[in-house]
């Protein structure tokens, strides 16, 4: 069987197309996350907290690692210690640049894969959380490049109703 340059070609760009920009592929549908807790200032250990978001609920002791799974949808974090009234924070998802790539090269079927496995987004990688307060933190800078955009002095608080 003969095969034509013209057919090798487009084997091999079709092959490239269907990997390069897919999140799922790149990233995976979870991600790992720190957690911290602070009251005026300074560090607090041993809080307890439930990280949630549209693909399940987490829960981590502070300081500490947790793997969440990846979503569109906010994480919200509610940490309490004794003593302590619980501190909240809203964190937002943003959508990773790969994603926007998989829309061109891995087209619609991949860009929905992604989109709905939650591989096309990304949290903080730092979330801080202040004792008896109520915070929204930033999404994640786009850029590789960029520090995690998430500290005690980059959050602020939310109106309470």
């Amino acid at each position: 069987m003969f095969i034509t340059k013209k057919a090798v070609t487009a084997i091999v760009i079709a092959g490239v197309s269907t990997l390069s920009g897919c999140a799922s592929i790149v990233n995976g549908q979870n991600q790992v996350l720190s957690v911290e807790t602070r009251y005026k200032g300074e560090a607090i250990a041993g809080a307890t907290c439930q990280l949630d978001n549209g693909k399940g609920k987490f829960y981590v002791t502070t300081p500490g690692t947790i793997t969440v799974h990846r979503a569109y949808d906010d994480m919200n974090v509610k940490c309490e210690k004794e003593g302590l009234k619980p501190g909240m924070a809203a964190v937002k998802s943003s959508t990773k640049p790969m994603a926007f790539g998989n829309i061109l090269f891995g087209g619609v079927i991949g860009a929905a894969v992604d989109a709905g496995s939650g591989a096309a987004y990304d949290y903080p990688t730092l979330i801080t959380v202040i004792m008896e307060e109520s915070v929204v933190q930033a999404a994640p800078v786009a850029s590789a490049e960029a520090a995690p955009a998430t500290s005690a002095a980059s959050t602020a608080p939310v109106a309470q109703k």
